[in-house]
């Protein structure tokens, strides 16, 4: 029993340290560091699913692409040593045990699907990352306290559905929503190997796991103008989309006075103009999109008789959020009225609230990134992600590293191998602190 009891208070004494034992062998965590080449083979491997045609990246979620880049995803998880399984919401889980089971595990994850068109790194690189850092822990033959897990979670890019699922707030109406792929979202849940009949199951309550961390590409410019390698995030925005639809009246354009028209494409045009008004107008990083927009008929000697377009609105505080939509609504009640329409606002149920990063997290990134001697930034996240609803389950973190030119959801999306080996190696050592703690 002393024996036992003197290995044990050894055992817990190299755990502070930062030494993890196995055998007759110990392995100092402050030495362990990602390998750039697997990391970038993994990347490059991905790639090659769901290409169209021309070569170009078209890897959109429940896509016959997206489901071989998931199977090759599942394959690389198990090649690592993990336990694989495909919960309820389509979520590819990759769990390893701990040294004590009965600790919370400490989860890592992202994205593998794309945008149509998309890059080859948004997403991927976190997923890729976290499977890397299994990897070295499975290499040295080092155990944590805590299990750990990596998910892959489907759908990101039609609004983080499978982190909603997980969360236990992805709206039922949402199941109908069409996808990228052109099925619904309940269809391609089904066709990843959930099952949206039941999605309960997928449900984790807060206080699920030890923490969730995200490594991620900036998707914008500031990591890369300021020459700093890795972004601390200490919030993601809020963001709250709508559809926005005006009822004019289709007439012929050839016979109708300009001045007894009601033109439903005008009233758009007017209304578009004032939202980038109204959101630039207020002081502020917030931000304002409308990406999308349709006419019928759709004729060019026809008066547009109906507009339909996308409206988004992000920053990091709700309140601000809504009281953006107020200015615009009642700009929008002076259009239809200066122009005889009708204009109509339906929030859709894939908006995610603000969410704010764990600043015991933050510090430990911040401690990681110093020791290894980079470079780093804290800044706020203007684009979403999962961790914005693993966030309300768990202490989160997110991880930034440059991409070049600030350019994502694009073909020309790049971060080069040695800041994603910089962010995988922040990523490796915050977790081996988070598991110290």
């Amino acid at each position: 029993m002393k024996q036992i009891r003197r290995r044990s208070l050894f055992s817990m004494t190299a755990m502070l340290f930062g030494i993890y034992i196995f055998g007759q062998q110990t392995v100092n965590r402050t030495v362990l560091r990602t390998n750039q080449e697997s990391i970038k083979q993994y990347i490059c491997e991905l790639a090659q699913y769901g290409k169209d045609s021309l070569g170009r990246g078209n890897r959109v979620a429940f896509s016959n692409g997206d489901i071989e880049g998931r199977a090759y995803i599942s394959k690389l998880m198990k090649k690592n040593g993990l336990d694989v399984h495909i919960d309820a919401a389509g979520n590819i889980i990759g769990s390893r045990a701990g040294q004590d089971m009965s600790l919370l595990p400490i989860v890592m994850g992202s994205h593998t699907d794309m945008v149509p068109l998309g890059g080859n790194y948004d997403g991927a690189v976190g997923v890729i990352s976290a499977i890397e850092v299994m990897q070295v822990l499975q290499e040295h033959h080092v155990v944590t306290r805590h299990p750990l897990q990596v998910i892959d979670f489907i759908d990101e890019e039609g609004g983080v559905v499978g982190s909603h699922a997980v969360a236990g707030n992805l709206n039922k109406s949402a199941l109908h929503e069409i996808s990228s792929s052109g099925l619904t979202i309940a269809e391609g849940i089904r066709a990843v190997g959930g099952n949206p009949d039941k999605l309960a199951d997928a449900i984790k309550p807060k206080g699920s796991f030890a923490a969730y961390l995200e490594l991620h590409i900036e998707q914008g410019a500031f990591l890369e103008n300021e020459k700093k390698d890795i972004g601390i995030v200490e919030g993601i925005v809020g963001i709250e989309e709508w559809e926005v639809t005006i009822n004019g009246f289709a007439n012929h354009a050839g016979t109708t006075p300009m001045l007894h028209r009601q033109d439903a494409l005008l009233a758009a045009a007017k209304l578009i103009v004032s939202i980038n008004d109204i959101v630039k107008g207020i002081p502020g990083k917030q931000v304002c999109n409308v990406g999308k927009i349709a006419v019928e008929p759709g004729a060019t000697n026809v008066i547009p008789g109906k507009a339909v377009f996308s409206l988004e609105l992000r920053d990091l505080d709700e309140k601000k959020i809504w009281n953006m939509f107020k200015a615009i609504k009642l700009r929008a009640d002076s259009i239809a009225t200066q122009t005889a329409t009708t204009i109509s606002f339906k929030n859709l149920h894939l908006s995610s609230k603000p969410a704010l990063m764990n600043r015991k997290i933050q510090d430990i990134i911040k401690t990681s990134t110093t020791q290894l001697g980079y470079s780093y930034k804290v800044m706020a996240s203007g684009a979403g992600h999962d961790a914005q609803e693993m966030a309300l389950l768990a202490p989160a973190g997110m991880i930034f590293i440059p991409s070049v030119g600030g350019i994502s959801h694009s073909p020309k999306e790049y971060s080069t191998p040695e800041a994603i080996y910089k962010g995988a190696n922040v990523l490796l050592q915050s977790i081996l602190q988070l598991d110290r703690q």
